[in-house]
């Protein structure tokens, strides 16, 4: 059955991380208007939505996610009349703008936490505060043994209140307390007034974590995350989601996508199918592949194993899907599930086809177009992520490793500051983002990857990306296609077919084949049908004409190729 239409389904959405995009003034750190002044790059991308990371105030000490005025843009940034101006002339070129929400924690510095410190007007019942107990030196204990996912406890003692306060990120991040009637009303009405102002949605940071279930019992303390069991998709979260939908976005043509650890497909249908608050989730069953044994481990993930996640995400979820592979939270794409050493413009290119032939709603990330790819860290000095930050402190404090270099492989694999270097311009210094002090390393490779480059480059992987999402704004079949796994045990093909029931449909069969291998291989695709060549990443092979026959198919390294299918005559 074809789903229903929907602009947020037929879109392709971009991710600006604001403060590494592009910076018009000099000071280090991208801004509103150096977006403004690549705005004409993204467009002519074929993109249809930019998701901006949080531009809100905030004393960035977890890179904008640590929020102190819902209602205010970050000095660094610009102004709310140069947000204004953003808005503008994202519409302006038929693009929409989603801002990301982060209403499960604030900062330490918002006004509502200092008021809770101060116990005013009410103001203390708006965060989760316990008193704890005491060990035998009379030094405060957790009241759990809840975990911060940036590692170490999730409990913050504040001396002058007398009693800890729940974080389950940053100590400088304490969490609201949703049991709240009076956090949730203002907490609407921030959402509306942004919805007022003319964006199309939002993406929602942790959205499955609001509610605690009461008396917050102890987690399984083998977990990776201590007690994720309990505050994940806790007792509460659909009340608390429809409620949120009812009080705001409802009333609006919104998208809305909301990050959710920890979630199972079924799970995730309740808040995405046809009746739930959400259009689609974000979930990290396939981003936890190469993290089964936790952060510090570096392991392989196998081909199977992710066709396995995707095809049940594909037929099982009763909703809309979303397709990523990278964001501001994870590694760069080519260096993680493809190559970013001799095959990094098949491999990037291969994982562009991945990413916008899938069923759902593409999600690309700044510098995916142009095969950025992961930086090397030598020095902690140099990290800005305060979660492999705080790991790294936290492993010398404890004697698990006596110096960085130690650390440093399990940095450089993991570390969020990979996704966070500046875009990678031009070839001057500092890739063209700055004409500053970058306030994070510039990759040292920018001098050879830079969009400038792939602008020169006619058949490279910026080219690639546009004609590709082109060709999904074109065939229905990409977008609304049913999703059929073929070949689900071959350690290196990936290949899928997408079929659409309409009769209008000029393409309404296709195939993708996709070697996700620096080795050429020989495959047989168990498709009856003629098979004709639509669009491909290997030269040779897409300026091919005539029909193919897939079953019996020789692929060139990270070779991709799409095929058009029709009935044997």
């Amino acid at each position: 059955m074809t789903a229903a239409r929907a602009w947020w389904k037929e879109a392709v959405v971009y991710q600006i991380y604001p403060q590494s995009f592009n910076d018009s003034n000099g000071d280090g750190v991208g801004d509103l208007q150096g977006i403004i002044e690549r705005l004409d790059y993204v467009a002519d991308l074929g993109v249809d939505v930019i998701w901006l990371n949080p531009v809100y105030q905030s004393p960035q000490v977890d890179n904008g996610y640590d929020i102190s005025d819902y209602r205010a843009i970050h000095d660094e940034y610009g102004t709310l009349e140069d947000w204004e101006e953003l808005l503008d002339e994202i519409h302006a070129r038929d693009m929409k703008l989603v801002m990301d929400l982060v209403v499960n924690h604030t900062s330490d510095d918002h006004e509502w936490f200092e008021r809770s410190r101060r116990d005013e007007d009410g103001y203390r019942d708006y965060y989760i505060w316990r008193e704890g107990d005491t060990d035998e030196d009379g030094e405060p204990t957790p009241p759990n043994n809840w975990t911060s996912g940036f590692g170490g406890s999730a409990w913050t003692y504040d001396e002058h209140v007398g009693a800890q306060y729940l974080h389950l990120f940053h100590e400088r991040q304490p969490d609201l307390n949703w049991e709240n009637p009076d956090v949730r009303s203002d907490i609407y009405e921030m959402i509306d007034w942004w919805l007022q102002k003319g964006i199309d949605g939002f993406r929602m940071d942790v959205i499955n974590l609001l509610s605690k279930p009461e008396g917050l019992p102890d987690g399984d303390p083998d977990e990776g995350w201590v007690g994720v069991e309990h505050f994940a998709d806790g007792p509460r979260t659909q009340e608390f989601l429809d409620e949120m939908a009812a009080e705001t976005f409802d009333e609006y043509d919104s998208m809305t996508v909301g990050e959710c650890v920890n979630i199972d497909v079924d799970t995730a249908g309740d808040y995405v199918s046809a009746d739930g608050p959400l259009d689609m989730v974000f979930h990290f069953e396939h981003m936890q592949l190469d993290k089964q044994e936790g952060w510090w481990a570096i392991e392989d993930w196998s081909l199977p194993d992710l066709k396995s996640v995707m095809a049940e995400w594909q037929t099982d979820l009763d909703g809309w899907n979303t397709v990523y592979l990278g964001n501001h939270d994870q590694p760069r794409i080519v260096s993680r599930f493809g190559d970013d050493g001799e095959y990094r413009e098949e491999s990037a290119t291969l994982l562009a086809t991945f990413l916008l032939t899938h069923q759902g709603t593409p999600f690309l990330f700044q510098g995916d177009e142009i095969g950025m790819t992961n930086c090397p860290w030598e020095s902690v000095e140099e990290l800005r992520d305060a979660d492999a930050s705080n790991r790294v402190r936290l492993a010398l404090e404890s004697g698990d490793i006596d110096e960085y270099d130690e650390a440093r492989d399990v940095v450089e694999f993991r570390s969020r500051d990979n996704a966070r270097t500046p875009m990678q311009w031009d070839a001057s210094e500092n890739a063209g983002f700055t004409d500053g002090d970058p306030w994070i390393k510039v990759n040292p490779n920018y001098e050879d990857i830079n969009v400038a480059a792939a602008e020169a480059a006619e058949d490279g992987i910026l080219s690639y990306y546009r004609d590709l999402i082109d060709l999904r704004s074109d065939l229905d079949v990409l977008v609304y296609g049913e999703y059929e796994l073929l070949l689900p045990d071959h350690e290196t093909v990936y290949a899928y077919r997408r079929t659409l029931e309409d009769p209008a449909a000029d393409v309404d069969d296709v195939l993708v084949v996709l070697n996700v291998s620096p080795t050429a291989t020989h495959v047989s695709v168990p498709v009856e049908a003629e098979a004709a060549l639509l669009f491909g990443n290997e030269l040779d092979t897409a300026t091919e004409s005539g029909g193919h026959d897939v079953a019996d198919l020789d692929l060139q390294p990270y070779e991709a190729r799409l095929y058009e299918l029709s009935q044997v005559q």
